[in-house]
């Protein structure tokens, strides 16, 4: 099956003008998805004949007789026209087999979009479309692709924020696109175009149970006893239930360094760290930095200590005592 292409060509392929006349739009990132959707609905018609030419269909509510027919229109008072077709999923295989001899030979003023949760590949719809080059997947970004992207973001909403205060909004926040978009837009309205970096985004989230259990993270990574616990002591005062939370954590925290030391030790550089573990060049250097405190037989002894306490946590055993007797053994 050929490649997808990805939003970005989708979207110089607006700027220029060139959309395709039919496109199919899939995968798990439903923010980057919506987002360029909001772009072609803005830019691809003219504002004041949009009501007459956009369209929106429903896969479990719609024939395609009747989108055929809307694509297959003439627009009114503008060069192009808009269909977008959500739950595609939902048409029976006899109703995607009927969309195929207009995707073979679709009108060229319409811009037709797909849009599913759940492409069949193996049906001839899906391949077709594919086979034309005109298939989308919205992916969720790697780490190392996220501060990037959030200095992207925050220029178009004219917040001004460096690199370290998006490392550091990342590490707080996580992964979750449409979370982080919501944070920059908080940053914008607490300093709008004021020069933010970490101590601004800190102050926004100091409460935040997420940027707790980050902190945490770090400490306990650079054996800070004591600061391990007085995170560890906030954390579990804003979520009583936290203590499993904590321990995946925490394993997940030990394969990075586990991973960094392998890489350090076969010859590697920390732009290798960064380029096999998918993530920004910030947190590279900081794992390599945490990993150098570390023996390899204290992460395994530690990874022990983890399995003997989550068979304790489930066995109904005080989640805060075992959680603090983790930190002092290390």
């Amino acid at each position: 099956m050929p490649e997808a292409i990805s939003p970005e060509y989708i979207l110089k392929q607006l700027q220029n003008g060139q959309l395709s006349p039919v496109y199919l739009f899939y995968g798990p990132c439903e923010f980057r998805l919506e987002r360029t959707l909001d772009s072609i609905r803005r830019e691809f018609i003219p504002e004041s004949a949009r009501d007459l030419n956009l369209q929106v269909f429903y896969g479990d509510s719609s024939s395609p007789g009747d989108i055929i027919a809307a694509a297959s229109s003439l627009p009114f008072l503008s060069q192009r026209r808009l269909i977008i077709v959500r739950r595609t999923e939902e048409f029976s295989p006899a109703d995607l087999e009927a969309f195929i001899s207009y995707i073979e030979k679709p009108v060229e003023s319409t811009c037709l979009i797909f849009i599913s949760s759940k492409p069949n590949f193996s049906r001839k719809f899906y391949k077709k479309i594919m086979d034309l080059g005109s298939g989308a997947s919205f992916q969720e970004l790697d780490d190392r692709d996220l501060v990037p992207w959030l200095k992207e973001m925050a220029e178009e909403i004219g917040l001004r924020i460096d690199v370290k205060g998006c490392f550091h909004l990342q590490q707080i926040v996580g992964n979750q696109l449409r979370d982080l978009y919501t944070e920059l837009e908080k940053l914008y309205l607490c300093y709008g175009d004021k020069r933010v970096s970490v101590d601004e985004v800190k102050g926004l989230a100091v409460f935040s149970r997420s940027y707790t259990i980050f902190e945490l993270m770090d400490e306990i990574s650079f054996k800070r006893k004591s600061e391990s616990l007085s995170a560890l002591k906030r954390f579990m005062e804003d979520e009583k239930d936290g203590a499993l939370r904590i321990l995946g954590m925490l394993n997940r925290q030990i394969g990075l360094l586990l991973s960094v030391k392998s890489i350090l030790s076969a010859g590697g550089k920390i732009s290798d760290v960064s380029r096999k573990l998918k993530m920004a060049n910030f947190f590279a250097k900081k794992l390599v930095k945490q990993s150098s405190i570390w023996d390899s037989d204290d992460l395994e002894r530690f990874i022990h200590l983890l399995y003997k306490a989550d068979g304790l946590l489930k066995s109904g055993s005080d989640a805060n005592t075992i959680l603090e007797n983790i930190v002092f053994n290390l």
